[in-house]
């Protein structure tokens, strides 16, 4: 029988520890629940990182993969295959504009492509430069941590990509970056590893008005905010935004519901920008991919989860703003994509200090009673269950943050 101790330590000998990993080992899911070797069961609000759109062992998505794995899995991208088709109609259909879509493997492969693209447009011009914003986060390969606006994704990684301007979220900081070898803004419309930021609406605008005057790209990285998590398709949309629409977008996490598949979108008057030969994936849009993708967006629609996200969204965060708690300070997001920012606190019955971020030993402390959620920087936490999740998983998870914070004072 499998063990966390026995587990821990295969990772140990054989796992390159790029990641610093909870003390749970996981072993099976429906749901809103998990339950690790020990056979311990967890309200599970990190959805794999805003990944399981639908929970785990959604009956739907097991029928989807299922049947589609016994008929063909992969292909190639050197013929059709139908469930792409099938999903980029799909999602043509959500955006309501004239475009056309990639698909890959993830995130950060999406977000290349964006780039790619924004260097394409602005070939004949010379115009390389993309611009992005301090605390955004876009991936960890070379041209990701570039792009990112994080200083600690870029160290010992030098020297970096060229053609990347990091700038704070202001529309005259922008401005001034815009000079003439500027091709393209890319923008979370809300970051979430940045400590779940939601970008102002007239700023949205603002960046849409400059990149018309100026003949750049407006780009939109929704890996994490897109596709339902914020109770809209589009994160751009729960801005109140929705008039600021961009010419090109990135998707991945819960297009998949869990399975790994990215994709981005352009308007059609850029897609001839990458025609053959220009870009390409061995894996990406495999028909397994797409069926489970169609599935999710598909399960989003019939079971009205949008709907459900809004409103267990604004149920957690009544639900947490009455707390009073002194330790939170302010409450961040929109939807099922929640960050809770907390003022440095310490355990009531500790007598040292703890030099870990305070989101690290909330995080850890939470897990202790139950309950996970993800980190979000060093004093956010996010709150990110599936879209199907219930009024009573939303009041059990409060309650367990409830009892945690009174057993937490501040820090002075």
């Amino acid at each position: 029988m499998a063990t966390r101790a026995a587990t821990s330590d295969l990772y140990g000998q054989n796992v390159l520890a790029t990641y610093a990993r909870f003390p749970v080992a996981l072993e099976r899911g429906e749901g809103t629940r998990v339950w690790d070797e020990d056979g311990r069961a967890y309200l599970d609000f990190t959805s794999g990182i805003a990944v399981n759109s639908l929970g785990h062992a959604h009956p739907a998505m097991q029928k989807a993969i299922a049947g589609q794995a016994a008929r063909l899995i992969h292909v190639s991208n050197l013929f059709l295959n139908r469930p792409q088709a099938e999903l980029a109609a799909k999602i043509n259909a959500i955006m309501g504009m004239p475009g056309r879509i990639f698909f890959c493997n993830s995130g950060a492969e999406a977000n290349e492509g964006l780039y790619k693209l924004a260097r394409k447009h602005g070939s004949p011009q010379r115009r390389n430069e993309i611009i992005t914003l301090d605390g955004s986060f876009h991936g960890r390969t070379l041209g990701g941590i570039a792009a990112t606006g994080q200083i600690k994704v870029k160290l010992g990684f030098g020297p970096p990509v060229e053609g990347f301007i990091n700038v704070p979220a202001r529309i005259e900081c922008v401005a001034n970056a815009a000079g003439p070898r500027a091709a393209a803004v890319l923008v979370e419309p809300i970051q979430g590893e940045g400590g779940v930021k939601v970008m102002p609406a007239d700023f949205l605008r603002a960046l849409r008005e400059l990149c018309d005057e100026r003949g750049m790209l407006l780009l939109y990285d929704e890996v994490q905010c897109g596709l339902g998590r914020t109770g809209h398709w589009h994160g751009w949309h729960a801005t109140g935004a929705p008039d600021a629409a961009p010419d090109a977008i990135s998707w991945a996490k819960g297009i998949g519901g869990g399975f790994p598949l990215g994709a981005f979108w352009l308007r059609e008057n850029l897609a001839d920008l990458l025609g053959p030969g220009t870009h390409g994936t061995t894996y990406g849009g495999s028909p397994l991919a797409c069926a489970a993708a169609r599935c999710v967006l598909d399960t989003i629609e019939k079971e009205d989860l949008l709907a459900n996200a809004r409103e267990h969204g604004a149920r957690l965060r009544a639900a947490i703003d009455g707390l009073k708690s002194p330790l939170v300070e302010e409450l961040r997001g929109a939807g099922l994509l929640l960050g809770v920012a907390l003022r440095d606190f310490r355990w009531k019955d500790s007598t040292g200090s703890d030099p870990r971020p305070p989101a690290l030993r909330l995080t850890l402390k939470l897990i202790e009673h139950g309950l996970l959620v993800v980190p979000a920087g060093e004093n956010v936490i996010r709150l990110l269950p599936p879209l199907n999740v219930t009024g009573a998983e939303c009041d059990e998870a409060v309650g367990i943050l409830r009892e945690v914070l009174a057993v937490a004072g501040p820090a002075s």
